[in-house]
């Protein structure tokens, strides 16, 4: 869904409007990735910022600027288009070894698998002047004149243009999975799927629409906010209490009531992690890894499971094979009718 502004269509998404798992809005267009690998724009196109290089494939990751867009291949490569009057277009070499782009207003800012960020382009507030320590990062996006970046243990950092508060973060500054800024304000999404917006409010882009919950990624940019929800109900977790059934390596059968993720451990992980989870009644169930963006990054079936506590070992690994980049995870359950809520899995490489 969209909202806010939408003097250039930018809230007007294409049709259909469906099989998109990520997203990011610039300053007056917005752009979605598919779950084939293709990136699609639409609204303001003045500086070719809708335009998408070819090839339009194999990519994992985007972000949109004011007048420039940035998208990454999944061999750790950035490409970016559209306006490069500050040099927001000119990648810093090396281009390897990226895990996740942001944007500002004309400025550039990429993840690399170390955990530091790489800034560049206009630099007039200091919003690419990343403070110190510059390491342990897991995302990063930039807005007008500023730059916000999560840290592996679910607090953010921000840094840059200030004027309307858009660089304090609200307390508690925790238990946040990923980061989204406007030209005045800044977004946070919490691992129970809810968003906290801060900073200018002049087209009531902080004004989060209701319910504010289920939301598994969030983009921002201009005076307007985007969300991406889960496509089905979370699990309500009030199911009567479950037989047990001990998973192999479980250190005795604890209470397990509902449809649930248990527990990951170890959290934060490398490389692989063992994901215990409960199931009330016999389900067809697969096991499903979205990246911080929302995009499906792994899907594991599972088969029929009986009633009771089983476990699974996630290898870091996404569905062709590679390594995942460091950073936040979602770990969920699917199954025939529901979902269970989604649990952040933190990989540090």
């Amino acid at each position: 869904m969209v909202w806010g502004d939408n003097l250039s269509g930018q809230c007007n998404v294409p049709a259909p409007n469906q099989e998109f798992v990520a997203l990011a809005g610039g300053m007056s267009h917005s752009l979605g990735l598919k779950s084939n690998g293709k990136i699609l724009g639409w609204g303001n196109n003045f500086s070719g910022q809708c335009n998408v290089p070819a090839p339009n494939t194999d990519f994992i990751a985007l972000a949109a600027g004011s007048y420039h867009s940035l998208g990454l291949k999944a061999d750790g490569s950035v490409v970016v288009w559209g306006d490069n009057y500050y040099g927001q277009c000119d990648i810093p070499e090396p281009n390897t070894g990226f895990v996740a782009v942001g944007r500002g207003d004309f400025h550039s800012l990429g993840l690399k698998a170390d955990g530091t960020i790489v800034a560049w382009g206009n630099n007039d507030y200091g919003q690419c002047n990343v403070p110190a320590p510059n390491a342990d990062f897991i995302a990063v996006m930039g807005g007008i004149d500023h730059s916000l970046g999560l840290k592996s243990d679910g607090s953010i950092v921000a840094w840059g243009w200030n004027q309307y508060g858009q660089c304090n973060v609200p307390a508690p500054n925790a238990d946040f999975v990923a980061v989204a800024a406007g030209f005045r304000h800044s977004l946070g999404l919490k691992s129970d799927g809810s968003v906290v917006a801060w900073g200018g409010n002049v087209r009531f882009e902080r004004e989060v629409p209701q319910p504010n919950a289920g939301i598994i990624a969030v983009a921002a940019y201009g005076s307007y906010s985007l969300a991406l929800k889960s496509d089905v109900p979370l699990a309500s977790g009030d199911d009567p209490a479950l037989p047990i059934v001990a998973a192999p390596g479980a250190a005795g059968p604890p209470e397990a009531a509902g449809f649930q993720v248990l527990s990951l451990a170890p959290n934060p992980f490398n490389p692989s992690t063992e994901i215990a989870f409960a199931v009330p009644r016999r389900d067809e169930l697969s096991l499903e890894i979205h990246d911080a963006g929302g995009k499906l990054v792994r899907r594991v079936p599972l088969g029929p499971l009986g009633p009771g506590r089983h476990a699974i070992r996630w290898d870091g690994r996404d569905d062709g094979g590679l390594n995942v980049g460091s950073g936040v995870y979602f770990v969920r359950l699917r199954g025939a009718e529901t979902i269970t809520r989604a649990v952040k899995a933190v990989l540090v490489r």
